[in-house]
């Protein structure tokens, strides 16, 4: 059954949604290029309305109080009050009706003769007397005097008057007689109330403000950046707009603007900045009647152009809208794709249980249907071919059953000839022999690396103590060695026959002809290896004397403390070219040991990198196991050549040899051919 999360449902829904992301991914980048301008153009037209709205509460009433301001300028009353500052009963009245009208209930008029500044707070009657004297010395009257000179008839003005102790936006208009400047008057609306009423907004990422024609700052959140008494030619504290921005080019382009909104008074110019860091929107009024700029910085990243409710509503109406298509589609898969899977799924479950006898879903006309169509028609053969093989099957089982008997009895048949061949192999080697002659004196391992081998020792006992030794080693392992040993074994019985068994090397040589004459009429193959290495010794008790002939063989002798080894000729009887062997004299003593040993237990692979074994180690185990009793030294180098072997495997056929002289028998030998004692000489 297939796994939820890897069967076709999963997968056609991991379909739709890789492609719903896939669709996603552009059309959210377009959706957010739209939705950016979706802001900008919402953001601009919000700046536009709010700038114009601005405009429009900022101008009303502050028209109201221009207006105020210059009747209260041009009124008989105060014209007579400014040219002789005399008989105020009836200025008076009047003035506390202009006080009353006014949004500040304040006043404020300058004598351009006495310099005498009268001011009428809020909530204090003008009582005649001057609040104070201007003097044209002093910097912080300096404005009056600006104006004056300036001729301007009205002058707004954000200054402090530290003699008042306040802040206010000054309406300045000149009062003149037939010409002739008598002062100023006009109203202060306080600072903090200008604010609050006008530039406060309680709108993030929304900053009005008011500019005069320098960009130096009328009226803004922070009062610190406002410039007092700029309006009146001072050089008052504070920075303009130009100064808030990075670089020459914004710097240019907001005096352009400024340009651009002082030529279309009714409208309202903007551009984009960088403010504080970030990018802004800049929207800027020409108010002509005040002279001002009505600026507002709009942060579209921080204003809440578009409602996020709807944001909000969009998406989870695209969320919901993709959970109804990918039920929809995993609903249609299930109904048209899976259901008939799954039927023809069980179907095949019992075809591979064995039953044919299956319900296949009823036929359409999609590829479902031409699926289960196709799934009949296999089923048929399935079954068909099914019955065909099994009839194969039970045929060539029989045939197989056969074939096996008889290869279990050719197989028992060739066991069978090679355990007679060991036994007849076993039955040609000298042990009985040499335990009767040498007894505990000598020892032999011989290990065929399979059944038989292609090692063989020979012995042959003489008169008074004599005997012949031998170890050959034929080429080729198993049953093709074994063989060889036969030839070998014959050849070499032949050539004792013939020449005695006191000279090795003639044994040698007339056994390698021997063998020759054999084979000389053969066809072998150019691969086929036929050499054999042999190593004779021939010892006389009698003349105490050992003589030994090898052909590739070596013989070794030790006492324990030394190991002598006296190598034979350097080529094996049936050699490609015939060697020449001599016999080595050698002088016998009994507490030597002497051996021959073919190459397979030198080369034996074995130890931590699978080397062989090695002359140097060999004649090292043999000096070291010298001068044990020889039952004991074959068990010790036999332990060994186990432990340096290990887990490798026996790579040859492993034949040593050892022997020594019998101390007793020498020394009887030596009794009885002393020479007799003449008594008659004595």
């Amino acid at each position: 059954m297939a796994i939820w999360g890897k069967g076709l449902r999963a997968k056609s829904i991991w379909a739709l949604l890789l492609a719903c992301v896939l669709a996603f991914v552009p059309a959210a980048g377009i959706g957010w290029q739209l939705l950016a301008g979706v802001q900008e153009h919402f953001g601009r037209a919000y700046a536009d309305n709010f700038t114009r709205l601005n405009h429009q509460q900022l101008l009303v009433p502050l028209t109201r109080e221009l207006a105020l301001a210059e009747r209260f300028a041009n009124s008989v009353l105060t014209r007579q009050w400014l040219a002789g500052e005399r008989d105020g009963r009836l200025f008076a009245r009047e003035a506390e009706g202009f006080a009353a009208d006014f949004s500040s209930h304040s006043w404020f008029m300058v004598s351009a003769d006495s310099l005498n500044y009268y001011y009428r707070a809020p909530e204090q009657p003008f009582d005649g007397r001057p609040s104070y004297r201007l003097d044209a010395r002093s910097a912080d009257d300096q404005w009056f005097f600006n104006l004056m000179r300036a001729g301007e008839r009205l002058n707004i003005n954000v200054n402090h008057d530290s003699r008042l102790g306040t802040t206010r936006v000054w309406i300045n208009v000149r009062v003149e007689e037939q010409g002739k400047a008598l002062g100023l008057a006009g109203t202060g609306i306080d600072l903090t109330r200008f604010i609050n009423d006008f530039i406060a907004i309680d709108k993030a990422g929304v900053m009005p403000m008011i500019l005069d024609r320098d960009g130096r700052f009328q009226a803004h959140a922070d009062a610190s950046l406002i410039a007092l008494g700029s309006a009146a030619g001072m050089n008052g504290e504070g920075t303009t707009l130009h100064d808030r921005l990075d670089t020459a080019g914004e710097r240019e382009r907001l005096t352009a603007l400024l340009a651009q909104a002082n030529s279309t008074p009714s409208g309202v110019a903007m551009d984009w900045f960088t403010l504080e860091g970030r990018r802004q929107l800049l929207a800027i009024s020409y108010i002509p009647e005040l002279d001002w700029y009505l600026a507002t910085v709009m942060d579209l990243g921080l204003a809440q152009v578009l409602d996020p409710g709807l944001v909000k509503a969009a998406l989870l109406g695209l969320v919901l809208m993709l959970a109804v298509l990918l039920l929809g589609l995993a609903y249609g898969v299930e109904r048209t794709v899976l259901r008939p899977l799954r039927r023809l799924q069980g179907s095949a479950t019992a075809i591979a249980d064995g039953s044919y006898e299956v319900s296949l879903p009823a036929p359409s006309g999609d590829e479902i249907g031409d699926l289960s169509r196709a799934f009949g028609v296999m089923v048929d053969k399935v079954r068909s071919h099914t019955e065909e093989l099994e009839q194969k099957v039970q045929s060539r089982t029989q045939a197989l059953e056969q074939a096996n008997r008889q290869m279990r009895q050719a197989h028992q048949q060739i066991n069978d000839s090679i355990d007679y061949a060991s036994l007849i192999q076993k039955a040609i080697l000298p042990d009985r022999q040499l335990t009767r002659v040498l007894g505990e004196h000598h020892f032999v391992l011989w290990h065929p690396r399979d059944v038989v081998g292609g090692d063989f020792y020979l012995f042959q006992p003489g008169e008074q103590g004599r005997f012949l030794v031998g170890v050959v080693d034929c080429a080729g392992h198993g049953v093709a060695g074994a063989l060889m040993t036969m030839l070998a074994r014959a050849a070499l019985d032949h050539a004792v026959r013939e020449h005695g068994m006191d000279s090795p090397a003639a044994i040698l040589q007339l056994a390698d002809q021997t063998l020759r004459g054999m084979l000389q009429d053969c066809e072998l193959p150019r691969g086929l290896a036929t050499t054999m290495d042999a190593g004779l010794a021939y010892l006389d008790p009698v003349a105490q004397r050992l003589v030994f002939a090898g052909a590739k063989m070596s013989l070794y002798c030790s006492d324990g403390d030394t190991v002598e080894e006296h190598r034979g000729q350097r080529r094996s009887l049936l050699d490609r070219r015939p060697g020449i062997f001599e016999d080595r004299v050698l002088p016998v003593h009994h507490d030597q040991v002497y051996y021959l040993s073919t190459d397979g237990y030198l080369d034996q692979a074995g130890g931590a990198k699978g080397f062989g074994l090695g002359g140097s180690r060999f004649r090292e185990l043999l000096r070291t196991h010298a001068g044990l009793p020889l039952a004991e030294q074959a068990e010790a180098l036999k332990e060994a050549l186990d432990q340096y072997r290990g887990d490798h495997a026996q790579r040859d056929d492993i034949t040593l040899l050892a022997f020594r002289m019998d101390a007793e028998r020498q020394g009887a030998t030596d009794a009885r051919h002393r020479p007799a004692v003449d008594t008659r000489a004595v």
